[in-house]
């Protein structure tokens, strides 16, 4: 069936696929068959001890929009699903945020239809964090 001399081509496109995909489908098979329980991270068990920090989360809805926003979360309806805050309270703390110039706009057009992505500016990051 093959020739002499090109065992090698077996070698590149069966062998050496299967030893890199074997050894992840095992890992993949093993982690699947841990139950919730086994899976969870205890620190006591580990030696790790943890820390009490005391992080305190900002108590003015506006301070909370601009964290959001400087955590990477872009969009409206996220901020309000995260923060529960409703339509029209959330729409006026982002226009007092841009009349501030803490946070800007941008309006993408793309081939679904028009996008509005919300970042916070320089002044606005250096406010949250200080």
């Amino acid at each position: 069936m093959v020739e002499e001399g090109f065992y090698w081509i077996y070698l590149i496109f069966f062998i050496i696929p299967l030893a890199r995909i074997l050894p992840r489908l095992v890992r993949k098979w093993q982690k699947r068959n841990i139950t919730p329980a086994e899976n969870k991270f205890n620190p006591s068990e580990s030696g790790i001890e943890q820390k009490q920090e005391s992080i305190q989360r900002p108590q003015n809805k506006e301070a909370r929009v601009l964290g959001e926003l400087n955590g990477g979360v872009k969009d409206f309806n996220k901020i309000q699903k995260n923060l529960n805050i409703d339509n029209q309270e959330l729409e006026n703390i982002l226009k007092d945020l841009e009349d501030q110039g803490l946070m800007k706009v941008v309006k993408k057009n793309g081939i679904v239809g028009n996008k509005i992505e919300l970042y916070p500016t320089d002044k606005g990051f250096k406010k949250y964090y200080s």
